[in-house]
């Protein structure tokens, strides 16, 4: 019990920042955050280590976040896309018309994510918000570190070029 304490106390910051980038909601991130670590201590006897602790723990926050997801109904459509813009558009600050195309590639982006193949979503939530480097992505997943480069730069892509024909950026 008490190591699972100083599991808690070192790796909940991060779990729930990275829930909180999800969801952009205080409170739900602290719920789901405190649901993550529910289920990591129900199933504690299961972790191997083959990955990190903070990769499991990664892991199940999203699965978490998902399972909130489906039960309310609700789709990728609640995930904040706020990284998503602020990498596809410049800064924005004071200008109205940028504003409104900022405010409209998001909503495009929203969009496309949602669209796009569930192995590509995962490998861009991740990676964006979870801020994963690709080894931990991999490991999260269940698959190749080069698996994950190669998914998120196809991912990338797709939305890219998908912004950039709907939006001539």
């Amino acid at each position: 019990m008490k190591e699972f304490e100083e599991i808690y106390r070192e790796f909940s910051p991060r779990i729930f920042s990275f829930l909180y980038k999800l969801c952009k909601d205080y409170s739900l991130a602290e719920e789901l955050t405190q649901e993550t670590f529910l289920q990591a201590f129900k199933s504690f006897y299961k972790f191997k280590g083959r990955c990190g602790i903070a990769t499991w723990l990664t892991a199940i926050a999203k699965h978490t976040f998902y399972h909130y997801l489906r039960k309310n109904r609700l789709g990728a459509d609640a995930i904040s896309i706020e990284h998503l813009t602020d990498t596809y558009c410049s800064n924005t600050l004071g200008d109205p018309e940028n504003e409104l195309k900022k405010k409209m590639v998001g909503e495009a982006i929203r969009k496309m994510v949602n669209r796009i193949p569930e192995k590509y979503r995962d490998v861009v939530i991740l990676r964006i918000y979870g801020e994963m480097p690709f080894s931990q992505v991999a490991e999260a997943l269940g698959i190749t570190e080069s698996s994950a480069k190669v998914i998120f730069f196809r991912a990338k892509k797709m939305l890219m070029e998908e912004i950039k024909s709907e939006f001539e950026l």
